[in-house]
């Protein structure tokens, strides 16, 4: 493996989070008397932080401080229920076993709120993955690559390789001056990452381990 670490983004790439994301802005929305979104809109939304996907979300032309306060309500609720439904795509705990066994660090750098990074990678992954991190306060989020930065440094490698499924994801690498890996079984198809340019693009779990290998 021409690489020393793997670094994954999380929603989209190791698990299916999308239901779980529907619901709880759902129920936001439906607190403040705004219109529901569909899986399809929410798919369009996710990967560029929590705000933006809650911004995206709300009536056209409502405030900050009505947006903060959806986000607000978003946040407890997801909190609570992010587990539901959400699920590991079929193949990634066995490719993250065998990463480990082979001795390569894996990190998950992610947009997504770091409380509930911090919960999911234990629930789902045990001690598969080593360092997770989240969306943090005082550092810049994806696609700036001051989170890929610090996940590098919390692993001490200097050559990963990253792997996600979005536009955010692809500007990532390109940020970070790493190679990248991108997924079509996520929340963006083929077409839409080869706009952003994406140059390698796996199908199945099974692609992509070739292409680590």
């Amino acid at each position: 493996m021409k690489y020393d670490s793997v670094i994954f983004d999380l929603d989209g790439t190791l698990l299916d989070t999308l239901d779980d994301l529907r619901d709880s802005v759902n129920f936001a929305l439906r607190a403040y008397g705004m219109q529901e979104r569909s899986l399809e809109e929410i798919r369009s939304f996710v990967g560029n932080g929590v705000r933006n996907l809650v911004k995206s979300s709300v009536t056209e032309g409502t405030d900050d401080g009505d947006i903060d306060r959806v986000l607000a309500v978003f946040r407890e609720h997801y909190m609570d229920h992010s587990r539901d439904k959400t699920r590991p795509y079929e193949g990634i705990t066995q490719l993250l076993e065998d990463l480990k066994k082979r001795g390569i660090p894996t990190a998950v750098v992610s947009n997504k709120i770091d409380s509930a990074v911090r919960e999911l990678i234990p629930l789902y992954f045990g001690e598969l993955i080593g360092v997770s991190i989240g969306e943090l306060e005082g550092v810049k989020r994806k696609p700036e690559p001051d989170t890929v930065y610090l996940a590098m440094e919390r692993m001490g490698v200097c050559n990963p390789v990253y792997v996600g499924d979005s536009e955010v994801d692809v500007q990532t690498a390109k940020n970070a001056a790493i190679d990248g890996i991108f997924v079509t079984w996520g929340f963006r198809s083929e077409e839409q990452l080869r706009k952003a340019g994406a140059e390698t693009l796996v199908e199945s779990v099974n692609d992509l381990w070739e292409v680590l290998r």
